[in-house]
């Protein structure tokens, strides 16, 4: 599953979830003017999910895992230069790796294509 849609749908999820809150805060509010009621509402929403969303957008937990070093001998080409690799994402592990594979930076985009075309999640 893309990165991208794996966010966009736990915030789907998640503006779900603020409807019943929302709703309970306007009924709690109900003897406010409606317009007033829901303005609060919507502020007490934002200082709530801001730091949901802000999780949802940011988090590393989601995102993929790369490491890089300075100074590395390219695995495919042997070019020395600052080295990438994919260390992990949602569907490839490569954290216990006893060689890893260090690769410029064209030749890291090579090996990203060649691992979406495999269907490993970047």
């Amino acid at each position: 599953m893309d990165i991208n849609f794996k966010r966009y749908g736990l915030y789907l999820i998640r503006w779900q979830l603020s409807t019943p809150i929302l709703a309970g805060v306007i009924i709690v509010l109900s003897t406010m003017d409606p317009l007033a009621a829901t303005v609060v509402a919507n502020l007490i929403g934002g200082l709530i999910f801001f730091w949901v969303d802000r999780f949802i957008f940011t988090s590393k937990t989601l995102a993929a895992q790369w490491e890089v070093r300075d100074n590395i001998a390219c695995v495919d080409c042997g070019k020395v230069c600052r080295g990438y690799r994919l260390v992990k994402t949602s569907n490839y592990d490569k954290t216990d790796d006893r060689k890893p594979e260090f690769r410029c930076e064209e030749c890291s985009r090579k090996k990203s294509e060649e691992l979406r075309r495999r269907g490993v999640n970047l």
